[in-house]
């Protein structure tokens, strides 16, 4: 009898694993071909490039995805997760469900003042799915309609990204760069302020900081926060002052709390 349970159980999952097997090859591009059409429309999110394989074609998808601030990681064969029997020539794309903005188009719509740009969100390294969509979501509660975020060191913007932002990414301008520090120094040019959220004393407490004028939040990933680079190209770093020792608020709680206090500073 316990045998024949186990087999039960063993069959029931391979059921489960099967099923999320299907889902997740609904989310996949797969073919020089077809990945190359994807890059060109933006519809990609990530690519994911087989261990082993080159040649002039692939060599060109991984540089035009490079020059869209597009993440491109390099697995073996098994880790692909395509379909079997599939000829994915060693490319294989995940779809975005958003549409990404070139940081350069970014830079302009700043300068020549074709939108009222005055708050940026910056996410450095913000991989967990869950803590991504709803930083966004609260983001555009917010009235914070510019994210920017790292194309290496964050959670691809996936349909679990999507949904757990309640659709916010579909209104999003959501810009992704091969360099953070970088593109911070390149807003700092253009007049933005940083403003990195940190858990320590050594911030100041957000309802006395003056937000005022051009500003980006930086907020870090969920373990170790804002790396070190990026925290010294931050002007300030501010925290949220707490009632006791207790201090692991989730990121995305966090991120929520200081964008709404930079909000009602600047109204109030």
């Amino acid at each position: 009898m316990r045998a024949k349970g186990s087999r039960k159980g063993k069959q029931a999952g391979d059921v489960g694993a099967g099923k999320k097997m299907e889902k997740d090859a609904d989310n996949l591009i797969w073919g020089v071909n077809a990945v190359r059409e994807a890059l060109e429309t933006r519809s990609l999110g990530e690519l994911v490039i087989q261990k082993g394989k080159g040649g002039p074609r692939i060599q060109k998808i991984i540089d035009r995805a490079r020059e869209q601030g597009l993440r491109v990681r390099f697995m073996p064969p098994d880790r692909l997760r395509v379909p079997a029997g599939c000829r994915h020539q060693g490319v294989v794309g995940r779809k975005s469900s958003a549409v990404f903005l070139p940081f350069d188009r970014l830079l302009q719509q700043i300068g020549d003042g074709s939108e009222d740009i005055s708050r940026l969100l910056i996410l450095d390294s913000v991989q967990d799915p869950g803590n991504f969509g709803s930083i966004l979501r609260s983001a555009l509660a917010a009235g914070f309609r510019h994210v920017i975020f790292p194309r290496q060191r964050s959670a691809p913007v996936s349909g679990t990204v999507a949904r757990i932002s309640a659709g916010a990414v579909s209104h999003l301008q959501l810009c992704r760069v091969a360099n953070l520090t970088e593109a911070m120094k390149s807003l700092k040019k253009h007049g933005f302020w940083m403003y990195g959220a940190v858990a320590s004393d050594s911030g100041a407490s957000i309802y006395e900081t003056d937000f005022s004028g051009r500003v980006a939040l930086v907020v870090g990933s969920e373990g170790r926060g804002i790396r070190p680079l990026v925290q010294h190209h931050c002007d300030h770093l501010v925290t949220i002052p707490m009632q006791s020792d207790f201090d692991s608020l989730n990121v995305a709680v966090a991120a929520a709390i200081i964008m709404f206090e930079m909000v009602r500073e600047r109204r109030g």
